[in-house]
């Protein structure tokens, strides 16, 4: 992990909580540089962009989750892993974050080694399997080289979350997976995280996917979980 010294940046106002994420990211073997505010960060991702962002909800000006929203909606960091910290702990809250493109959120007050192992999850799952792979199911295409999807020839624009996932059922077309088996499976590691954070993420790969009104080709499997199938 050291020695690829993926580069962290923390958006975070709080100097206690900037000091305690800056060292163990850094006692982990990242790079790590700080904005303390959302302006601060878009001027810092454009002109150097980081491996991942931390990002906190509750920023000056402008709000993590606008900032979470300006990052998705650009294609130069579409891809960007982002993690939310929020001192919200109601679901409705974490489910929002996610829903504003996060590929995670962490709650305050947390504990620095689950978050070390939430980036290194994240930025472990990011990086592509075999260059040369193309995986296809139906009419959609994933070229690993490139990591780039298309559906039907048309490019299908996917947050990094999304193309893991989609990785995962184009690796195994057909088989139904549990919400915890997808958990374990795409996003690596174990954590106290609610289902629901799967369902949000099925559901804006099924809104990528589905622009055009094409079939839905991820099955629910009512009590069970989901699966790519074609009816």
């Amino acid at each position: 992990m050291g020695a690829a010294k993926a580069r962290i940046l923390v958006v975070e106002d709080e100097p206690a909580l900037v000091e305690l994420l800056t060292y163990n990211l850094e006692r982990a073997g990242y790079e790590t540089a700080v904005a303390r505010d959302g302006e601060e960060a878009e001027l810092m991702i454009a002109e150097n962009k980081p491996d991942l962002v931390v990002l906190d909800w509750m920023l000056p000006y402008v709000s993590g989750m606008e900032i979470c929203r300006r990052l998705r909606a650009r294609a130069a960091t579409r891809q960007l892993p982002i993690i939310i910290l929020t001192a919200r702990g109601e679901e409705t809250d974490r489910v929002r974050g996610l829903e504003a493109g996060a590929d995670d959120y962490v709650v305050k007050p947390f504990s620095p080694r689950e978050l070390v192992a939430r980036v290194s999850a994240i930025l472990r799952r990011a990086q592509p399997g075999s260059d040369d792979e193309i995986l296809s199911f139906d009419d959609v295409q994933m070229d690993m080289a490139a990591h780039r999807v298309t559906r039907d020839g048309r490019p299908v624009a996917l947050g990094p979350t999304e193309f893991r996932l989609l990785h995962h059922f184009l690796s195994n077309p057909g088989r139904v997976f549990s919400r915890e088996q997808l958990l374990n499976s795409v996003w690596g590691y174990d954590a106290a995280i609610e289902p629901r954070t799967v369902d949000v993420h099925i559901r804006r790969l099924r809104k990528a996917l589905n622009t055009d009104g094409q079939a839905d080709l991820i099955r629910t499997v009512r009590a069970a979980g989901y699966a790519l199938d074609v009816e």
